[in-house]
């Protein structure tokens, strides 16, 4: 098994309790692009879980919190870090039947992980990665002309992304 990251994917959030949120919601949105649906649910309890953990520690202070995706090997690893020196070297919160893991980060808070395995007989390498690059410049009769077929988006996802932006208050 190779311990290479085959991708990452990331966001930087004030942590505050909306943050539980949109980090649920970043999860849904880079498992839907890497094709990886069967692991939302797990991934999003599992991100919501290290989250409201800096939430918990806060104690009031307003900081950011860091979350990352990685592929690597055979696991799809979870990384939030905080900026909170205060619980810099307290355990990773336990998730049950996940291996996780606390690190401080040097000056900085800490780095809680979680590992969720990729379904079995797959590796970080096999998951299919989006194409970003050359395709979001293509006029539209050239993309139709496109062999490919267009990336289908959820749209249970692309609906709660509306209402959550049609309901927030600017």
């Amino acid at each position: 098994m190779s311990t290479h990251t085959a991708q990452v994917d990331d966001i930087r959030l004030v942590a505050v309790p909306s943050a539980l949120n949109c980090a649920a919601m970043f999860v849904e949105f880079s498992l839907s692009e890497w094709q990886l649906p069967m692991l939302r649910e797990t991934t999003s309890e599992a991100v919501r879980t290290l989250v409201q953990n800096v939430l918990d520690h806060a104690d009031g202070r307003t900081g950011f919190v860091s979350v990352r995706l990685r592929l690597k090997g055979d696991c799809l690893v979870i990384e939030v870090e905080d900026d909170q020196l205060a619980h810099a070297h307290d355990d990773a919160p336990v998730i049950e039947g996940r291996r996780t893991g606390a690190m401080p980060v040097q000056g900085r808070g800490k780095l809680v992980w979680c590992e969720v395995p990729l379904p079995p007989g797959m590796s970080a390498t096999q998951v299919r990665l989006p194409h970003r690059g050359e395709r979001r410049n293509l006029p539209p009769e050239a993309a139709a002309a496109s062999p490919e077929a267009p990336p289908s988006v959820d749209p249970a996802l692309a609906d709660r992304v509306l209402v959550g932006l049609k309901n927030r208050e600017w």
